[in-house]
């Protein structure tokens, strides 16, 4: 079974693919002093919704990186009639072989959320953004953090995952200080936010599945997500945290 094609399936019916609401995401867009003239990166922009928006609010440039093609196909499809095909690159590349390309401090606004293993975690992805960002420029970071310390069958359930892969809340804000950015805002999922993220990635393939019952995948499918949503309702709501971060380059 191919993971993209699950992703893809199970977050065909969330504007942004993490447990942040969009009234929060919109919240912080809010706070971004950007204009025409800004520059934004997108690192793992899936379908590239968030840059959209960007450029519908303030016409800036955009790019979107991402490694699976089928979600730029989908962005391209969502960018057309919203916004000037000028206005937007998708790059469709591995993030670390992609940003060695990219202009260091060219950038306005660098973006991250829910895909910094692409970049090896979060401190690289913090350094990366800090490179490729102007002075007084703006990162955004979306990360998960442990709520509380997980238990070790959690982390078996996770496919062996080692606690030290996530950090607390407070340490994804040291983070960034540690690189020498300035913290400025923060949001965090609560629990109704977890909840209709994930029960609407449930829903999503159970009722593809339903409506597709001869893809060959199927099976497969319904055994994969029955087995994360036991694993979301026992351990994952209680341990698992999601927040977004909002940082600027001062120095």
């Amino acid at each position: 079974m191919d993971r993209n094609k699950f992703s893809a399936i199970a977050h065909r019916d969330h504007a942004f693919s993490n447990p942040i609401s969009e009234g929060k995401m919109m919240k912080i867009l809010e706070m971004l002093p950007l204009n025409s003239h800004g520059k934004v990166i997108d690192i793992g922009s899936g379908k590239c919704e968030l840059i959209i928006r960007l450029i519908e609010k303030y016409h800036v440039t955009a790019t979107g990186i991402e490694l699976y093609e089928g979600a730029i196909k989908e962005a391209s499809r969502n960018a057309k009639g919203r916004i000037p095909d000028d206005r937007i690159e998708f790059i469709v590349e591995d993030a670390s072989t992609a940003v060695g390309k990219c202009v260091e401090e060219g950038y306005d606004l660098g973006i991250c959320i829910g895909s910094t293993h692409a970049l090896g975690g979060l401190e690289s992805t913090l350094e990366t953004l800090y490179r490729l960002v102007k002075k007084n420029g703006h990162i955004l970071i979306g990360e998960g953090y442990w709520k509380q310390p997980p238990s070790k069958e959690y982390l078996a359930e996770l496919g062996g995952a080692d606690e030290s892969e996530l950090k607390s809340h407070a340490e994804n804000v040291m983070a960034g200080e540690d690189v020498g950015l300035v913290p400025l805002w923060s949001y965090v999922s609560n629990d109704d936010e977890w909840d209709e993220y994930e029960w609407l990635y449930s829903s999503s393939i159970e009722n593809y599945c339903q409506e597709n019952p001869n893809d060959p995948d199927r099976e497969a499918m319904l055994k994969r997500i029955r087995s994360w949503r036991t694993t979301y309702l026992k351990w994952g709501r209680d341990t698992l945290g999601f927040g977004l971060y909002l940082f600027r380059k001062s120095i």
